[in-house]
C-alpha cells in the first residue's frame, strides 16, 4: 500500500513527524516536529501510553515527572504520547492529583501515525502500548522499550539508559556493560577483550 507506514526499528533513522501538543508548564496548546528538537541538538524521549484517564498509566508519568529535571539536564526533550487529543491531555492532567508536577509536553497522536511508526499500535483497541524511545540528536533510534497494558514502567531505568547513551555518544569506542551507570567502568570492544570481560571490569 502506497500510504502504508512502515515501522521504525533501533538503529536506524527516525523519519521527521509532527504532532499537536499541550505544555502542562505553560498551560498552551502547540506543535512539536522531531526536526525542531534535532536541530536545537537535544535527545528526544518519547513516552507512548494506553490513554488519558485510566489506572497505570498517571503512575508512570508522574514517575517520569519525578526525573524530568534530570532527564532534562541531560539534553533530552521528554514528550508522553497517547492517541487522545490535546483537550483531553489538558482536563487529565489538571484533574488527576498524581499529574500535579507533570511540566513535559504531552503529545496527541489522534491519527496513530506516530504510534504505528513506532510498532507500538495495538489495531485490535485502537490505543497505543507503553513504549519507551531515545532518539539520539542526530535523529538514530538508540532505545526501544515495550510493555503491555498491565506492566507500568521504571523511570531510574530510562534514566539509566539515557546516560548510558550520553556518554557513549561521547565516546563512541566504548561500551556500556550491564546496571552501568556514571562513574562505572565501561569495556572497550577488542581481540584484548574477548574471554577477559571480568577481569576489564575488576572482577
Amino acid at each position: 500500500m502506497e500510504n502504508e507506514i512502515k515501522t521504525i526499528s533501533v538503529g536506524a533513522m527516525v523519519p521527521d513527524f509532527e504532532m499537536e501538543t499541550y505544555n502542562p508548564a505553560e498551560g498552551e496548546f502547540g506543535k512539536i516536529s522531531l526536526a525542531e528538537i534535532k536541530q536545537a541538538g537535544r535527545w528526544t524521549v518519547l513516552v507512548f501510553y494506553p490513554a488519558d484517564f485510566t489506572f497505570v498509566c498517571p503512575t508512570e508519568l508522574a514517575d517520569i515527572a519525578d526525573r524530568h529535571a534530570e532527564l532534562e539536564k541531560l539534553g533530552a526533550t521528554v514528550v508522553s504520547v497517547s492517541n487522545d487529543t490535546k483537550f483531553a491531555h489538558m482536563a487529565w492532567r489538571n484533574s488527576e492529583r498524581l499529574l500535579k508536577d507533570l511540566k513535559y509536553t504531552m503529545a496527541a497522536d489522534t491519527t496513530g501515525a506516530v504510534s504505528k511508526l513506532f510498532g507500538v499500535y495495538d489495531a485490535a483497541t485502537g490505543l497505543a502500548l507503553r513504549g519507551t524511545f531515545i532518539i539520539s540528536p542526530t535523529g538514530l533510534l538508540v532505545n526501544s522499550e515495550v510493555n503491555f497494558y498491565n506492566v507500568g514502567r521504571d523511570a531510574g531505568e530510562l534514566l539509566r539508559k539515557l546516560q548510558a547513551n550520553v556518554h557513549l555518544l561521547a565516546n563512541p569506542s566504548e561500551a556500556c556493560p550491564a546496571k552501568w551507570t556514571p562513574g562505572a567502568k565501561t569495556l572497550r570492544p577488542g581481540k584484548d577483550l574477548v574471554g577477559n570481560v571480568a577481569a576489564a571490569l575488576g572482577k
